[in-house]
């Protein structure tokens, strides 16, 4: 079995907008893939509004800058994500294409397998 990341994106904005129906019938999209996938998720979470990050680099002299936000100023952050295990990408495919992320045209989801260093 191989770990994934699914990584989700999406306009802060547009997830901020949304109306409480709107919020609930997203929730109820999460519930349906939780269910779904089952005891292949090992973990995941919600993420507080990218406003609110905090951002580390360091430059040739490895002085360590802090920044408030995200590094990059971008339209699409990320605000969640999920550690699946499954068989192969085939099988996290599927379960991510429930995710309600991928159905709308502001946001999206980025599949990643996790390096086994074991």
């Amino acid at each position: 079995m191989t770990k994934y990341m699914i990584l989700i994106y999406g306009d802060d904005q547009q997830w901020q907008a949304m109306t409480a129906e709107q919020r609930k019938a997203h929730a109820a999209a999460h519930d349906a893939f939780t269910a779904k996938a089952g005891a292949a998720i090992l973990g995941g979470e919600e993420l507080e509004p990218a406003t609110v990050a905090t951002s580390l680099r360091s430059d040739a002299s490895d002085r360590v800058t802090i920044t408030d936000g995200p590094f990059l100023e971008t339209k699409e952050v990320v605000g969640g994500f999920y550690l699946l295990e499954a068989a192969d990408i085939d099988e996290v495919t599927a379960l991510a294409s429930l995710l309600p992320e991928v159905h709308h045209g502001h946001s999206g989801v980025e599949i990643r397998p996790v390096v086994d260093h074991g």
